[in-house]
């Protein structure tokens, strides 16, 4: 798929999905080295992907052509300072977290520019994912579809305007956990009633899909989508529901802001 070699600082949950994402579609690059302080997170990475370089100084990952920052926030500055000078001065740098501007990358990376910015996704690891890319304005045209050709085996990655990633975080990045425990709980629910997990499968993707589609493209207002099933066993608790998302949600976005 792709000549450059790739390093992701962090082997945690969000390189795994990635790696995953590649090893699905064939599309594993022929070499991805991963750094990561915890030998425990190396030892799930040589376990998955054997062909996978690992080390525990991030030296080794910051070395190589695409460097991936998979890191939490509280620790990008720390990382940073820590691979700057490891970074070979035509790499290109991609970060996966919110919270941080190219231009504070920038300034944390001792004045390197060559990055760009994803917000990931997990259903990525399905090929599904929606990851949506920012691209710094010092990265030329060839090197954005270096990054989009390494992103498009995992979905969707629209490009958009950095400043709404951190929202995009909140809808996509995070939105995956505001359902699967509800879908979880129905499909548990469904075997109960007899349905054999190939019947629940099948039934609960349409589903799924279908409400999905229904909502966002049928021409319906929301109210006349919602008026079509005119049995709705959990009405009383939508209220309380839609309150969870409206007070929980922003409190998120705004802890995230740069």
């Amino acid at each position: 798929m792709h000549h450059q070699s790739i390093g992701f600082v962090g082997g945690g949950r969000i390189t795994r999905i990635i790696l995953g994402g590649w090893k699905r579609a064939r599309k594993l690059p022929a070499k991805v080295v991963v750094s990561d302080c915890q030998a425990e997170a190396l030892g799930r990475i040589m376990d998955g992907f054997p062909g996978v370089e690992t080390a525990s100084s991030s030296a080794a990952a910051a070395g190589q052509d695409i460097v991936f920052l998979a890191v939490h926030p509280p620790v990008m500055a720390e990382v940073c300072a820590g691979i700057r000078n490891a970074l070979k001065p035509q790499a290109v740098v991609v970060a996966l977290a919110p919270k941080f501007t190219v231009a504070r990358l920038g300034e944390l990376l001792g004045g390197f520019v060559r990055i760009a910015r994803v917000i990931p996704n997990a259903p990525s690891l399905m090929g599904q994912g929606y990851n949506p890319v920012a691209f710094g304005p010092s990265l030329p045209p060839n090197d954005r579809a270096e990054v989009k050709a390494l992103l498009e085996p995992l979905g969707e990655c629209p490009e958009v305007a950095e400043e709404k990633l951190e929202a995009y975080a909140v809808l996509t990045a995070m939105g995956p956990t505001y359902l699967w425990f509800q879908l979880q709980a129905l499909r548990e629910i469904a075997a109960g009633f007899g349905l054999n997990e190939v019947e629940i499968a099948p039934a609960l993707k349409r589903m799924v899909c279908g409400a999905t589609r229904t909502l966002l493209e049928s021409g319906l207002t929301p109210a006349e989508v919602m008026d079509l099933i005119p049995v709705k066993p959990l009405a009383e608790m939508e209220p309380q529901v839609a309150e969870l998302y409206r007070t929980r949600l922003p409190g998120v976005y705004q802890k995230i802001q740069p």
